[in-house]
């Protein structure tokens, strides 16, 4: 009967530290939202608010609006990195938003994450290996960047991919990290 209630008590812990792991949380992946963010207005932002119009006028494709500048910087620590959005409706909100700088989070020594606030189209998959580099979305707001490759199970919408990681891990460091995204 002891030997049961261990197994039982190691079980619920183990349940409870699985899940205290789980990255961004409070937003469900398999929810599906298609709001698009609206856009800052010109009036009173800053450098990271109201200015949405970066690639010069290159960012339509004249009567549909659905191309967009797909390559970025990301800019950690003094570091740049080149990286190429996805082609698809959550990397072109996402692309609307830029430039931004964004504090983020780390989380179990793979990547860092910051919610937004507003929420981003999803077409989550599971991709079944992270590779060092991937931007993702989670759920509809959470942007998470990964610097380590690895196996997991979750469901992310691609966003982009930095050209060539090298370095990265070192650049985003062991801690909370501030992170520009901007229009190459």
């Amino acid at each position: 009967m002891k030997r049961l209630i261990h197994c039982w008590g190691l079980a619920v812990l183990f349940l409870f530290a699985a899940n205290a792991l789980i990255a961004c949380s409070d937003d469900d992946p398999m929810e599906e939202r298609t709001e698009v963010p609206v856009p800052p207005s010109d009036e009173g932002g800053g450098e990271d608010e109201g200015n949405t119009d970066n690639t010069d006028g290159d960012n339509t494709d004249g009567e549909n609006n659905t191309s967009m500048e797909r390559n970025i910087i990301v800019s950690v620590n003094g570091t740049s990195f080149a990286a190429t959005l996805a082609d698809n409706d959550a990397a072109r909100a996402f692309a609307a938003l830029l430039p931004l700088t964004l504090d983020m989070n780390e989380m179990n020594g793979n990547e860092k994450y910051h919610y937004l606030d507003s929420h981003l189209p999803t077409e989550s998959y599971r991709p079944g290996t992270i590779q060092a580099g991937d931007l993702m979305l989670y759920g509809s707001s959470c942007i998470v960047l990964f610097y380590e490759t690895f196996r997991s199970g979750y469901s992310y919408t691609r966003l982009g991919q930095i050209d060539n990681p090298e370095g990265l891990a070192a650049a985003l460091g062991g801690g909370d990290v501030s992170v520009r995204f901007e229009v190459r």
